[in-house]
């Protein structure tokens, strides 16, 4: 069920439109629901920056997320990632975020172990990052077997305050 941005405002009667016009009256009911809708919207996340990348099949060093210009605020960075080709024997990645807040920062996921096709991971962090700083992403990846483990992994940042 789709949730409601704001109430419906309660109706007012205006005159009636003439000659294909209207009054141009913006009753005050409309005008708090319109004020509540535009507050609603400031505060919903915005998507900074995503990043798709398919058939990879070594480790990722810290790769840094492309964005033009990066306020300070606080970020919520979300990866989800697939193994799309299995091991012959067994496989592991594991997914890294980084960020500075004063001081570097670092965080990882569980490592993702299934090793079939059906095997996936997803990590989210809240981050508060510096302005101007380098936010980060970068995997940890194993396979053995004759054939290697691929994956594809999707990264999307966004702004959250």
């Amino acid at each position: 069920m789709a949730s409601q941005l704001a109430p419906t405002p309660e109706f007012v009667v205006e005159r009636p439109v003439v000659q294909q016009s209207i009054t141009g009256r913006v009753t005050q009911a409309m005008r708090y629901w319109l004020l509540s809708l535009a507050d609603r919207l400031n505060r919903t996340p915005e998507v900074v920056q995503t990043v798709t990348l398919t058939t990879q099949t070594a480790s990722l060093g810290a790769t840094t997320i492309s964005v033009l210009s990066l306020p300070e605020g606080v970020y919520r960075l979300s990866a989800a990632a697939r193994i799309t080709t299995a091991a012959s024997s067994s496989s592991s990645l594991t997914l890294t975020f980084g960020w500075t807040q004063g001081v570097a920062c670092t965080a990882s996921s569980a490592a993702i172990t299934g090793n079939t096709t059906a095997t996936t991971g997803s990590f989210v962090v809240m981050a508060r990052a510096d302005e101007a700083t380098a936010l980060t992403y970068a995997t940890t990846y194993a396979s053995s077997g004759g054939t290697a483990m691929v994956y594809r992994i999707d990264v999307v940042v966004e702004q959250v305050l």
